[in-house]
């Protein structure tokens, strides 16, 4: 045991208690006073010790927002509310890194709050996704903040950020990303193996998660159901010698909810759980999701693994409780101040909680189409709208989900900022011909359709094929609703389509008739304010689509192939979408010019600054956001068609001219050489695209790379 002289303990009855020493020796002296039955039991999520009066936590959900209540009962039945934004897809349609991060602020607020005022949840919080939405029939698209990985990758960092805190010393949450590698088919998922070369799984799988714990400083993660390549994630070489060993992930590494059952069950890996335990604890993984007690202890019988084995695991553990400040005095951590000072209201019920998740809401939505300008609607000079469809009058959750303090459906919305001097006809669908008849009768017809996010139905359970969610994959792009925006539109041309949803749908037929269509997620407790802020033109729109919206389910290569060569997502498709990557109208327009850079020869290790000119050409004060894509000229490897390396949303008053700066890092124009395990920038030369939109390139420039 490392016992240290008493003037250096000062008081405490341990050296692991006292916060100046080293966090390693901490640890080092913790583990020599913790029993083998102790260090068995921390392999849970609860890494509590209460012989030794340490007190760990555990985990909670929260891809978007809190959950500690929702159609899941997380928490447990007795739900506290907390603040609900739009689903993780919707907060990457903002493209808003600054808004992720102050979103993420909130939420771990929340968190902490719950945890030290009403001792409920934990301070490790499962969020961001980092998975990459590479194809939308993908049943957790929702979760995911797109399919390219740059902007998935820093949208994921901005939001770790959030969750963690700025203190030197100290996290708010611990920011757990999931789910470790290259997870993105519901069906078969605990069996199926996604299958990709190296240099895939470097320069696109894996991007993200390795963005989020080098810049983000993400300190744990879920590793996947699934095989990667033929070997079950959760016991994969990569744990240990790409996060730990490159990348410097040094916390908690757990499995998913049940994996370890499905080791024998249904990947049929090893022939017996000892087997699969010490498999699992010496790639790394130091927290099970389910029952695991009884293999770890046959597998120490056994000689699989020792009481080392375990040490070297558990470390992880206990540096990210540190950090949490879970061994600490409470006067140390400022965190530890959030609910417990007395507080007269709970966070979720202050107006700057209820704001953010208002301004969330509506800088998540994406104007898709707005022919002849319909939008914004003038509420003066309607005298009647007609309000139809299944998600006009609802705020729908989904799995993830908490409970939000209250919410606002589009109906709700309307009727509050129209008041009494236009009239609101509503009809849920077409029963009784009602809503071709109301839409007859009204100026301006408003048609809300989309997925139930959780289909409504039981586990693994989606009665309509074009709807998902986790355990269930669609079947259909096509949205069964179309052919009530059919009727409505034969009936009064002048409609507007407010698609609701959780992932992108084959509307055809909308786009090529209906005037004016937007694009929102699911699940805000604000998504009737926001979305009547845009009809209104309170809101000028400025979402941008994260993923390729393809015209038919045939565009799309087989699902399980994870060769995105093979024409997936915007970097390698050749065919024509629906909606392009990145695409988003705003009620002004944008030009561009005089396009600058830094340098014509960008070399190993540099970063070049691009700037460009944008202005405001209309009328309203308005967003755009400036994306920089770059496109490979000479390279001596197969690079994707272009790629994403740079964006910014930035406010733009009418008639006004910005100069925006882009930086441009060499790093990020790298590919992996698999005969040199490592990244390598080639003699090449680019050619720099900047505009609206992946296929909206305003100006191009061509520059040198030397390596």
């Amino acid at each position: 045991m490392n016992i240290l002289p008493i003037s250096a303990q000062e008081n405490y009855e341990f050296p692991f208690q006292n916060p100046k020493l080293d966090t390693e020796k901490r640890i080092d002296n913790l583990l020599s006073l913790m029993t083998l039955e102790e260090k068995v039991e921390a392999l849970s999520t609860d890494p509590s010790i209460p012989r030794l009066g340490v007190k760990g936590t555990g985990h909670v959900e929260g891809l978007h927002g809190l959950a500690q209540g929702g159609p899941a009962d997380w928490g447990g039945k007795d739900h506290i509310p907390t603040t609900t934004f739009p689903q993780a897809y919707g907060l990457g349609e903002t493209w808003d890194t600054g808004l992720l991060q102050k979103i993420a602020e909130a939420e771990a607020v929340e968190t902490r709050y719950i945890f030290q005022k009403y001792n409920r949840g934990g301070l490790v919080v499962r969020a961001p996704n980092a998975d990459l939405a590479r194809d939308p029939r993908w049943g957790r698209t929702e979760e995911s903040y797109g399919e390219d990985p740059f902007l998935t990758g820093k949208m994921a960092v901005a939001f770790i950020k959030g969750l963690q805190g700025d203190d030197k010393n100290y996290w708010r949450t611990a920011s757990l990303m999931k789910h470790f590698l290259a997870n993105s088919n519901e069906d078969g998922r605990t069996y199926t193996s996604s299958d990709f070369d190296e240099r895939l799984w470097r320069e696109y799988y894996s991007v993200p998660f390795r963005m989020g714990v080098k810049e983000g400083g993400s300190r744990a993660y879920m590793a996947a159901y699934n095989k990667v390549n033929g070997i079950p994630a959760m016991v994969h070489p990569m744990l240990k010698e790409i996060t730990r060993d490159e990348w410097g992930q040094n916390g908690i590494i757990c499995t998913d909810g049940g994996a370890f059952r499905l080791l024998l069950s249904d990947h049929k890996y090893y022939k017996t759980k000892y087997e699969g335990a010490a498999a699992a604890i010496h790639a790394g993984i130091n927290q099970f999701l389910d029952q695991y007690k009884e293999a770890v202890y046959g597998a120490l019988a056994k000689g699989y693994i020792s009481e080392t084995d375990l040490d070297n695991v558990l470390r992880g553990n206990y540096r990210v409780m540190i950090k949490l400040g879970m061994l600490d005095p409470a006067k140390n951590n400022p965190y530890a101040k959030i609910g417990t000072a007395g507080d007269t209201i709970d966070p979720w019920q202050t107006k700057a909680h209820k704001e953010l998740a208002r301004e969330a809401t509506r800088k998540s939505i994406v104007l898709l189409k707005n022919e002849n300008n319909i939008l914004p609607l003038d509420k003066n000079k309607l005298q009647s709208i007609a309000v139809i469809g299944p998600r006009a009058d609802e705020v729908l959750l989904d799995w993830y989900s908490g409970t939000p303090p209250y919410r606002i459906t589009p109906l709700d919305a309307l009727k509050e900022r129209i008041g009494d001097k236009t009239e609101i006809l509503y009809a849920k669908n077409n029963a009784d011909g009602k809503a071709a008849e109301i839409a007859k009768k009204a100026d301006i017809a408003l048609v809300l359709i989309g997925n139930h996010p959780t289909c409504d139905a039981g586990w693994a359970k989606c009665p309509l094929p074009s709807e998902g969610k986790e355990s269930v994959d669609r079947q259909s792009l096509k949205s069964e609703y179309e052919d009530l925006v059919k009727v409505v539109y034969q009936a009064n041309p002048k409609t507007i389509v407010a698609l609701i949803s959780s992932f992108p749908y084959a509307i055809n037929w909308t786009q090529e008739h209906v005037p004016a269509i937007l694009h929102m997620a699911q699940n805000s407790q604000e998504l009737g304010n926001g979305l009547v802020d845009v009809l209104f033109g309170d809101y000028n729109p400025a979402g941008r689509l994260t993923q390729t919206w393809v015209k038919k389910i045939t565009d799309l290569p087989p699902l399980m192939d994870y060769n995105i060569r093979d024409g997936r997502t915007y970097m390698y498709f050749e065919g024509k979408p629906l909606y392009a990557f990145g695409h988003g109208l705003s009620y002004t327009d944008f030009s561009y010019d005089n396009l600058k850079i830094s340098t014509e020869n960008l070399k190993k290790g540099e970063t070049a600054t691009l700037s460009v000119e944008v202005t405001n050409t209309g009328k309203r004060n308005g967003e755009e956001v400036v994306q920089l894509y770059i496109k490979h000229l000479n390279s001596s490897v197969k690079r994707p068609a272009k790629e994403l390396k740079g964006f910014k949303r930035v406010p733009i008053k009418a008639g006004e001219t910005k100069t925006i700066k882009l930086p441009l890092k060499a790093g990020d124009l790298e590919y992996w050489n698999k005969e040199k395990q490592e990244f390598v920038l080639e003699n090449d030369q680019i050619e720099i695209q900047v505009g609206g939109a992946s296929d909206k390139i305003a100006l191009t420039k061509k520059i040198n790379i030397r390596n």
